[in-house]
């Protein structure tokens, strides 16, 4: 990944709130304060609006936090996402994401082993992200596990995380550092 194109904002940049939440963030994570926020804020009405969405959707969705780690993961594993990918493992490690699933999540829905919820929640993850709709037989399958209230949620959540993608990808945000490689980068310099 090339240099960033916006670097992360500075507590003056970004403001005294969002440079404490961010911190916080970046000690629940266990990784230096998320790159991805620290860029954002620096537009701080629209960092505001999209931290509200956000926390909708991701931690506070009605989607149980597995899948929505599950689909989070596999958005970023179709759109080449090294930052929602390394930060998402983490995340999804605490949500009971197994080393198995992280296995079968390269494969996607199509992979042996997957409970039929996780099967069809993927597919239409991966549908959405590859043709830009669901088909209907994918649908169908979808509505056997999921209300629709849930469906919305899915939907609004497979694009929020390929939205995100998009832009992590466009202003070269890189992966955050763990807390460890941080320390250890602070001392190298």
């Amino acid at each position: 990944m090339n240099q960033p194109r916006i670097p992360p904002g500075t507590r003056r940049d970004i403001g005294i709130g969002a440079w404490l939440l961010i911190r916080v963030l970046g000690l629940v994570a266990r990784t230096e304060p998320p790159k991805l926020f620290s860029v954002l804020a620096r537009h701080r009405p629209l960092f505001r609006g999209w931290l509200s969405f956000a926390r909708r959707l991701m931690p506070g969705g009605t989607l149980p936090r597995r899948e929505t780690e599950l689909v989070i993961l596999r958005v970023a594993l179709l759109r080449g996402c090294s930052y929602e990918l390394a930060h998402h493992r983490r995340l999804g490690e605490r949500a009971g994401v197994t080393d198995a699933d992280l296995a079968r999540l390269v494969d996607g829905s199509e992979a042996e082993g997957w409970p039929a919820r996780d099967r069809a929640v993927l597919r239409a993850a991966e549908s959405m992200i590859e043709r830009h709709d669901v088909d209907d037989r994918s649908w169908d399958e979808l509505r056997e596990h999921l209300d629709e209230r849930e469906c919305v949620e899915l939907c609004l959540l497979v694009a929020h995380y390929d939205m995100l993608a998009t832009v992590i990808s466009t202003l070269r945000i890189s992966p955050d550092l763990s807390s460890k490689e941080a320390r250890r980068e602070r001392r190298r310099r």
